[in-house]
């Protein structure tokens, strides 16, 4: 896997995958996630797209600096993985926190962004968000992470899903997620130390963006996909019905072909027309 080191001397490892003609599809995970969630996206997404999958610092094979970290740096970071790969725009789908990074660089950077995908994200901070993340970071930082999935993954998968494979979870949810407990808690501080000033400026944004969210999702529901949508001139908004925070998985078929839907209009027309809120099965 490649890597890139950047200008404060952090190694960040990412994969590259899909069709080396295609236009550049950068892919931001989300808290403590790293490339290798992607898997369920690699042959759909990388059949007509150049795709970059960094692993944020902290996770996965990236380096681990000292925290707190900074969301600003996190998305400098990206930019230099797609500076390392010769992109000087691209497409960007981000999850998550990695919504909140592709966030940034759409208003700090628009010159190196295409078209935006904002997945189960936000742009604001609500008290009991700030409590919820506060109570991991300690949960991480005292008990460990092996502890912490066990209560996180219920804000993150369906409860469909914690019922049909909750063995399953238990015994791969630590491999999938691998960062320790400091990398943790850097990302949380990093997501916490984010003021809301970053969503008077979404208004600016000139690309053509889509915001995706679960109807399930419980820590980043509806209502903020809704708002980020109404913020950003022209966005479309999706709703995958029954999916959760992590619907990327477990709805994959739909979220796949949405997203996909979307960056193809962009791709052949240029643009996209503006469209009710859309319900993807």
């Amino acid at each position: 896997m490649p890597e890139v080191t950047t200008s404060d001397g952090t190694r960040i490892h990412y994969q590259r995958f899909g069709s080396p003609d295609g236009e550049p599809l950068l892919l931001i995970q989300g808290l403590g996630a790293d490339s290798g969630s992607w898997l369920l996206q690699r042959f759909p997404f990388g059949k007509n797209y150049r795709c970059i999958a960094p692993d944020n610092r902290g996770a996965g094979r990236s380096d681990v600096p000292a925290g707190p970290f900074d969301l600003e740096v996190m998305a400098t970071d990206l930019l230099a993985a797609l500076d390392a790969e010769g992109i000087d725009s691209t497409h960007i789908v981000g999850v998550s926190m990695g919504g909140i990074l592709a966030q940034v660089l759409a208003v700090r950077h628009p010159e190196r962004v295409r078209s935006l995908v904002l997945s189960c994200t936000a742009c604001r901070h609500h008290q009991w968000r700030i409590d919820l993340l506060e109570e991991w970071a300690e949960v991480a930082r005292t008990i460990g992470m092996r502890s912490f999935l066990g209560e996180g993954l219920r804000w993150i998968v369906g409860s469909r899903s914690i019922r049909r494979f909750w063995p399953a979870m238990r015994l791969f949810g630590p491999i999938a997620f691998d960062i320790s407990a400091e990398a943790f808690v850097a990302q949380i501080e990093a997501i916490l130390a984010m003021d809301d000033g970053l969503r008077a400026e979404l208004a600016g944004i000139e690309v053509p963006t889509l915001v995706i969210v679960g109807s399930q999702d419980v820590l980043t529901p509806l209502g903020d996909s809704e708002e980020l949508a109404a913020l950003i001139p022209g966005a479309r908004l999706a709703v995958v019905r029954g999916g959760a925070h992590g619907f990327m998985v477990e709805k994959a078929g739909a979220f796949n072909e949405t997203v996909l839907d979307f960056l193809d209009d962009v791709v052949t027309a240029g643009r996209v027309p503006l469209r009710p809120v859309a319900e993807a099965v």
